[in-house]
């Protein structure tokens, strides 16, 4: 029996997708080049390797277990970030990734309909999550310098936003707020207040910066934290929440996908949590590039505020416009971001290279200011 041509065009023109999803916009990732030649300064990753334990650990993996499940947990590592972070286990989540933290906060604390907050500009993966449940996305502008909203709590409460969302350090402007600036914040907001934490491995040590202290004072703090930035892990996919147990447990229980977290990415995941000591030193290497690339930028003219991440926002010389020069330096083989937004277009972010990627970097820009 066959359809006829009715039916056909009824199917052909059906849409399945549900109205909120047709309306919305993907998250747009950077460049990723299928060449090793390209210097790829566009997406914040760690110019130096993991750790050697990694690579043992990885050596060292029984094939056979690949045949069972993995832990559906992830206690090993659970229990030895609890205890990096001065926790229970009880305190902390495991995830694919930091994006799937943020996708179960949205999926497990947000109502559909019920706006998400978050600053302008901010990681544009927020208001994309926020749209996929069905939510607006409440917007509050940095304030200047890049300083955090006054505002914020205020307009977050007033639009009955269920969760806020901060980046500290900041993306993509580098910027570090401080734990007394997140206290009052938290302490204003009726929802919840999420610290995404991806870059907080690079502040420098003298700061002191250490928000989990807000975790144990506010129950309506999470923090995020990765291994593809300070641990050199982008490509396993491994993330985690630190919040109380009362919030931490419907994640885990519930709205989290069922093994989110596979075998080997777990054993690596461990090892590299491990050796605090390879992490420590790999972030005092990317600081100390973050300086000396500064230096340089500032000498050919750029504007470039401090940074407190494993990047820097460097507004382009007067006379000089920076979408020329992001795809100028493409065609030389290196890649930077570009931001469209007013306010933003006129800067350049720039993920912190080796030493050698940073030096061709400067020279080119050299070249091409000259």
């Amino acid at each position: 029996m066959h359809l006829g041509s009715t039916a056909l065009k009824h199917h052909k023109e059906k849409h399945y997708e549900r109205d909120n999803i047709q309306r919305m916009t993907g998250y747009t990732w950077g460049e990723q080049p299928g060449s090793a030649d390209v210097i790829k300064l566009n997406t914040n990753e760690n110019p130096y390797p993991p750790s050697p334990e990694v690579a043992k650990a990885l050596a060292g993996l029984d094939l056979k277990r690949l045949r069972r499940y993995p832990p559906p947990l992830a206690n090993d590592f659970r229990d030895r970030a609890a205890s990096l972070h001065g926790v229970e286990r009880d305190w902390l989540i495991a995830t694919n990734g930091g994006d799937e933290l943020l996708r179960l906060l949205v999926t497990t604390f947000m109502e559909p309909g019920t706006p998400l907050a978050t600053t302008a500009p901010s990681y544009s993966l927020y208001p994309v999550l926020a749209a996929v449940q069905g939510c607006a996305t409440v917007e509050v502008p940095l304030g200047p310098g890049f300083t955090l909203p006054a505002d914020l709590a205020e307009r977050a409460n007033a639009a009955s936003a269920a969760l806020t969302c901060v980046v500290n350090p900041h993306a993509p402007t580098g910027t570090l707020f401080t734990v007394d600036e997140l206290e009052r914040l938290a302490t204003a907001l009726d929802g919840l207040l999420l610290i995404d934490e991806a870059y907080v491995d690079f502040v420098d040590p003298d700061r002191g910066h250490d928000a989990v202290s807000l975790v144990r004072r506010h129950s309506n703090v999470v923090l995020l934290r990765t291994l593809s930035k300070g641990y050199a892990l982008a490509g396993l996919r491994f993330g985690y929440g630190i919040a109380q147990p009362e919030i931490i447990a419907p994640m885990l229980e519930k709205t989290r996908d069922s093994y989110n977290l596979d075998l080997i990415a777990q054993v690596l995941a461990t090892a590299a949590i491990d050796d605090q000591t390879w992490a420590k030193d790999n972030a005092a290497r990317v600081r100390s590039q973050r300086q000396w690339l500064r230096d340089g930028l500032s000498e050919l003219g750029f504007e470039v505020p401090p940074s407190q991440a494993n990047f820097l926002f460097a507004r382009v010389p007067s006379g000089h416009d920076a979408l020329t020069l992001k795809t100028r330096l493409q065609s030389a083989g290196i890649l930077l971001r570009h931001f469209s937004a007013p306010g933003l277009d006129d800067r350049l972010r720039i993920s912190i290279g080796s030493e050698q990627e940073n030096a061709i970097l400067l020279q080119r820009l050299g070249e091409l200011l000259a």
